[in-house]
């Protein structure tokens, strides 16, 4: 598009200039020949974009771009680094897919029930920010085979009475990311096995969240073990539950009926998870001792 512009400038410059030096006869044959200028530049980027669609094979919101919308808060999954630049498991995942598929990947930053409604309704082409399968999301996305598996935790003061999940029925307050699984569980009833709502704080991102805990606000936080230990290391005084509450897997999420941008990514996923990528991405940010 910044290419036909560019043509159409140019012609507009032309035109004037034969406007001030010839005579109209002149004027009227040089917008003909621009005009026909115009036209065959026009085929060409159409041809040169029906080249990079055939290319790729991949259908996008935008042509050449692979969209992932995120919440930058869920270490070492998504962050940002000093420089403010994004980088995580899922960041570096999403690259290499988007490498696999010919496709220069741009990811948008935002909160976690927005990166998933902007998957579900075409905003973005994919959510990648942690994302588990559950079966209510089942019901707005699609979703690829799972690449990472994700263990629910609870962080509590090193001197917190609680020392088990079964303690948070206790009457304690839990602190949680909003629209995550550990605030989908532990707002369930307790004939579900939740915690009851009334017993649940949700806070835009789990750093939020801990720093409640910190201040005293709730009494605990539910949220995924990796996260959990950056939160615990940055912050003296908080451990982790030996008690795991929740095992799941992580996949990435697409607009519903997507059946082609699905298979796609999961051909991508496929060969980088056969080749060891995927493996080596999440040992470059999960100690596995």
């Amino acid at each position: 598009m910044k290419k036909l512009t560019s043509i159409l400038l140019a012609s507009v410059m032309a035109l004037s200039l034969a406007a001030c030096g010839n005579t109209s006869s002149e004027s009227s044959s040089t917008a003909a020949d621009t005009s026909s200028d115009t036209s065959s530049s026009a085929e060409t980027s159409s041809e040169a974009s029906a080249e990079t669609a055939s290319a790729t094979g991949v259908e996008t919101i935008e042509d050449g771009l692979l969209i992932m919308s995120t919440n930058a808060a869920f270490p070492p999954y998504e962050m940002t680094n000093d420089a403010g630049d994004f980088e995580g498991i899922d960041v570096e995942i999403a690259q290499a897919i988007a490498d696999k598929l010919g496709l220069e990947l741009r990811i948008d930053d935002m909160d976690f029930d927005s990166a998933l409604l902007a998957a579900q309704t075409g905003k973005s082409d994919m959510v990648m920010a942690g994302v588990s399968v559950t079966e209510d999301r089942l019901v707005n996305l699609d979703f690829t085979d799972s690449y990472a598996t994700g263990i629910q935790v609870v962080i509590v003061p090193e001197d917190s009475d609680i020392t088990s999940v079964d303690d948070l029925a206790n009457d304690k307050m839990i602190g949680v990311q909003r629209g995550t699984t550990g605030d989908l569980y532990c707002s369930d009833t307790v004939e579900n096995g939740g915690f009851g709502a009334d017993h649940v704080t949700a806070y835009d991102n789990g750093l939020t969240a801990v720093q409640a805990l910190m201040n005293g606000q709730v009494d605990a936080v539910v949220i995924d073990n990796a996260p959990a230990q950056e939160f615990v290391e940055a912050n003296p005084g908080l451990k982790i539950l030996d008690t795991e509450y929740v095992n799941e897997d992580y996949a990435i999420g697409v607009k519903k009926g997507n059946t082609q941008l699905l298979n796609a990514l999961n051909g991508a996923l496929e060969e980088l998870k056969a080749d060891g990528t995927v493996q080596s991405i999440i040992d470059k940010y999960i100690n596995a001792d």
